[in-house]
């Protein structure tokens, strides 16, 4: 499903993205909060997209590249709104990665509110989660602004390090679209 913001377009990744996952998600700088750390390799990127595109099917759900609207041809990040269990807990995941030049500019603010609407009212979600490494100050003020309350630390055996978990319910963000609203 295609869908857009004020500048962006979310369409669903397909085989072909490989290279532009690669570029992105193979940067240290992108990569910095992720335990596991860049992507090493094409055939690495190449085995993601297959991943996502076989748990693409359902409904509310999807991976996406992020492209300008006034530069279809560019893919600047990638995201997605996927059902994942993280440290046990079963969540319906909001993540995103953007190229490093261009961070900064409120693009991954603006993309969390398309697909936050996109899950609470085309998807039917009750809610939706986001998972950030701690010092990741940037993620953390993306997730305020769009809404998220930080829910609970965990601590992550798999990386030796923790996790933290914000949420934000569908009441939620149907309050503050109201008080926006007046």
């Amino acid at each position: 499903m295609h869908f857009t913001s004020s500048r962006l377009l979310l369409r669903p990744v397909i085989p072909g993205d490989a290279d532009c996952l690669f570029r992105i998600y193979g940067d240290p700088q992108t990569q910095q909060f992720n335990p596991a750390g860049p992507y090493l390799s094409l055939d690495y990127a190449r085995e993601t997209l297959r991943s996502w595109l076989e748990h693409s099917n359902q409904p509310g759900f999807g991976h996406w590249a992020i492209i300008l609207q006034e530069n279809p041809q560019e893919i600047i990040g990638f995201g997605g709104l996927t059902p994942r269990v993280v440290c046990g807990y079963h969540i319906n995941n909001l993540g995103y990665r953007f190229a490093t030049q261009w961070w900064g500019k409120g693009l991954a603010t603006e993309f969390a509110r398309a697909v936050v609407a996109w899950g609470f009212e085309q998807g039917k979600l009750n809610e939706i989660s986001a998972v950030i490494r701690p010092g990741h100050s940037a993620s953390q003020h993306v997730l305020e602004k769009t809404g998220f309350h930080f829910e609970r630390k965990v601590a992550d055996p798999e990386y030796h390090s923790a996790r933290l978990f914000f949420t934000l319910t569908q009441a939620q963000w149907r309050a503050s679209h109201l008080a926006d609203a007046k």
